[in-house]
């Protein structure tokens, strides 16, 4: 299939982007080193039964137009629940909830002039409307001047610190006013805010997108990684340890570092370099099995510099436990670097490292609570947001002609998620159909 286009990756970027082009009669086969479709959207069936639970927490923002929409191409809309977020925040041995104005007002970690000032820079940063201006400044230096010193030590240092340890100091304000906006466009009119599910998992969506691909004659081939990417001819040579294919065109969906190394041999060195600059953090998933709940929040972000787990999100706050055979899911996440020991452990040892924090945090927990556990580690999960990461992001035409980079680390100034995942994928596809 010389003149098809190979797509690599069968996350949402790939499979959105097989999907549109499959419908518009191109050849698209997609290449996915795992044995399911998805990427981070892949999901288990929990040993209590009921439905599919995701592998990493997955959420939509009701501002989430993209995935919205394809979701109602598929004929999905009727499997999309929307809910009240439930979000709180731990701090001095504490968990506050802060899911509404109000809820602020009352957080007594902080003075009110504080409070006042923490919830006029959530207004504040709706209304910036270009984020060069902020390129140049990281995260703190604008948190800072934007809500004090205070209210930056209190709210927002940990949780930096939490999700890009030693790295926190170099992140730019370009994303944590990102994470602002997003929140403060997915309120309601009470100031409350609302977050969408799909009921059965995301990986329903994935697997509907792929049902869609191979009906209009696309073809996804499972525990297929590709290794090397070569010009050949007019086209491209495509290898793996299952062997060889060729295509027209390539669109390459993975993180820039693992292309680059897929590129080396025959790239110009300084492409290779820019490829290889993005930095990125892993992530660490314990997802727990419990016969109760342990509190009263669906997301609980973690101020303590002494709890490993930059959060604490109980899905089954957000969707019925009933849906999952009775059984209460918990989610911990830690994002740290690939060398870091606690990646390394076995499955069992993340569970005897993380309860007895966990227990810390509720005293009433009893390790006798947890009917199951799963461990899940993703390598490449959080592109470093740096300051001027503008002029970090490789272009969408690769270092060969036909060669097309479209991954996470080139949503900027959006951050990852689903709903730009899918966005970017349709966009590329555009712009192959556009191009004859």
């Amino acid at each position: 299939m010389s003149d098809g286009i190979a797509i690599i990756g069968a996350g949402f970027t790939g499979l959105a982007a097989a999907r549109d082009l499959a419908r518009a009669g191109r050849r698209v086969t997609v290449y996915e080193a795992e044995a399911h479709v998805g990427g981070l959207g892949g999901a288990f069936q929990p040993a209590g039964g009921g439905d599919p639970v995701d592998r990493f927490y997955h959420h939509w923002f009701t501002s989430d137009q993209a995935i919205m929409t394809l979701i109602d191409e598929l004929g999905l809309a009727d499997a999309v629940t929307q809910e009240p977020s439930l979000t709180g925040v731990y701090f001095a041995n504490r968990a506050y909830r802060l899911s509404t104005p109000l809820d602020l007002l009352r957080f007594p970690a902080l003075p009110l002039i504080d409070r006042l000032r923490l919830g006029w820079m959530a207004l504040r940063a709706r209304r910036v409307t270009d984020w060069r201006a902020l390129e140049g400044l990281t995260a703190e230096e604008w948190l800072r001047a934007m809500a004090g010193d205070r209210v930056y030590e209190v709210i927002w240092a940990p949780l930096l610190q939490g999700k890009f340890g030693a790295q926190a100091s170099e992140i730019s304000a370009v994303w944590i006013w990102n994470k602002l906006k997003l929140r403060g466009g997915s309120r309601s009119k009470d100031g409350a805010e609302r977050l969408g599910y799909m009921r059965g998992s995301f990986a329903r969506l994935a697997e509907a997108l792929a049902a869609d691909i191979r009906a209009h004659g696309g073809e996804i081939r499972l525990n297929a990684p590709v290794t090397g990417l070569a010009p050949e001819g007019e086209g491209w040579r495509i290898d793996g340890p299952w062997g060889t294919a060729r295509a027209g065109k390539v669109i390459a969906t993975l993180a820039p570092p693992l292309v680059a190394r897929m590129v080396e041999g025959w790239a110009a060195p300084e492409a290779v370099r820019k490829l290889d600059r993005i930095g990125y953090l892993a992530n660490l998933c314990l997802v727990l099995e419990l016969d109760r709940p342990l509190g009263a929040t669906y997301w609980l972000n973690v101020n303590d510099p002494d709890f490993p787990f930059v959060g604490v999100i109980e899905h089954t706050n957000f969707q019925p436990a009933a849906q999952y055979g009775g059984r209460h899911i918990v989610y911990l996440s830690r994002y740290l670097p690939k060398d870091d020991p606690l990646y390394a452990l076995s499955d069992g040892a993340v569970l005897d490292y993380a309860l007895p924090h966990l227990g810390r945090m509720f005293p009433a927990f009893r390790r006798s609570w947890v009917m199951g556990h799963h461990v899940w580690r993703a390598r490449w999960a959080q592109p470093v947001v740096e300051r001027q990461y503008s002029r970090l992001i490789p272009d969408a035409e690769g270092p060969g002609e036909g060669l097309y980079l479209c991954s996470m680390a080139q949503i900027y100034p959006e951050d990852r998620g689903t709903n730009y995942a899918v966005r970017a994928g349709r966009q590329i596809a555009a712009r192959l159909l556009s191009a004859g």
